[in-house]
């Protein structure tokens, strides 16, 4: 008897041991949590960040990728988690200005339930086609698809994205009937456009930039208002007969739950790695834009971002 309650014991203390193992592991570790699948721009800035910050902070950082319902589900996943907990999201326009605005039950206020920690990098968009669509300018396409309507469908990266809002944009300003297709994050995006399930894509220039140079697909167009340094060859929609002019960003939050020092601390150790000469190569190198931006700056940059899109969204009339 004696040694069956010993044994007990040893057994209760060795899952008390591995459950306070796993909840110190999770107090000592930084989870970036991104909503959409490896590949796209968002999960790559999580990435060249999150490796520079575990120098600086001391710790372990991972990234989570949690797909699901265009970013949102991650947003109100990190809305629900405890003030103690050591978690940050980075997220972009479609999270925190887009989905509050065509969503009735969004699952989350963007002001009230996050943080904004740091600003760190900015996008274009561009539109690209699969090799097998017979044009090599934006005019070509728009004719094509007004003479080929059952072919006017337009991947996105993410229903209720910034790339779905621009597409129906550019959609209307050719007179363009178009049926935008949202997958589950960049990777199946570019997966479907190489493989000719999907004849157009809008995404981030950095993400359809690589397969362009590799002679797999072709830009036609850039969203900035000049040509980008990274496609000197490619116009941007303006020079292509499209009065059309757009940026993106990826920022960091916290939940509103985490101790304003905790934020601090966040945002001082990430734009200190913005600053580090390699993190900007990095960026340089995957054709973003590296931003360093402190935790005012980065709220005086969604509030304007906010008054910009906010007119653009409604007057789409994009429902969910």
């Amino acid at each position: 008897m004696l040694r069956r309650t010993t044994l007990l014991a040893a057994l209760l203390a060795a899952g008390l041991l591995a459950s306070l193992t796993a909840v110190h592991a999770q107090d000592t570790t930084l989870r970036i949590v991104v909503g959409y699948a490896p590949g796209g721009s968002t999960d790559r800035v999580a990435r060249i960040v999150g490796e520079k910050l575990q120098a600086r902070l001391g710790m372990p950082v991972v990234v989570e990728n949690k797909p699901g319902a265009g970013g949102r589900l991650a947003a109100q996943q990190l809305r629900a988690a405890p003030a103690g907990q050591n978690v940050l999201m980075v997220a972009n326009p479609a999270v925190m200005v887009v989905a509050p605005l065509v969503f009735k039950d969004n699952g989350y206020d963007p002001e009230r339930d996050f943080v904004p920690v740091s600003h760190v990098n900015d996008y274009e968009f561009a539109l690209a086609v699969a090799q097998a669509v017979p044009v090599r300018e934006l005019s070509h396409l728009l004719a094509w698809l007004r003479a080929n309507p059952g072919q006017a469908n337009f991947g996105v990266p993410a229903t209720g994205s910034l790339p779905h809002f621009f597409a129906l944009m550019t959609g209307e300003k050719a007179g363009v009937q178009a049926q935008v297709v949202g997958y589950r994050g960049s990777g199946p995006l570019l997966t479907d456009l190489l493989g000719g399930q999907v004849p157009v894509a809008f995404d981030t220039l950095d993400t359809l930039l690589p397969q362009h140079d590799a002679g797999k697909l072709r830009i036609l167009a850039i969203s900035g208002a000049k040509r980008s340094p990274t496609a000197p060859g490619v116009p941007t929609f303006k020079e292509a007969g499209l009065d059309l002019v757009a940026t993106g960003w990826n920022a960091f939050f916290a939940p509103a739950a985490m101790p304003r020092e905790k934020v601090a601390q966040y945002a001082a150790a990430i734009q200190d790695a913005m600053r580090d000469p390699d993190t900007q190569r990095k960026f340089t190198d995957a054709k973003m834009t590296p931003v360093v931006s402190s935790q005012a700056q980065t709220a005086a940059m969604l509030k304007a971002y906010r008054a910009q899109w906010a007119p653009v969204v409604r007057k789409s009339g994009y429902q969910p």
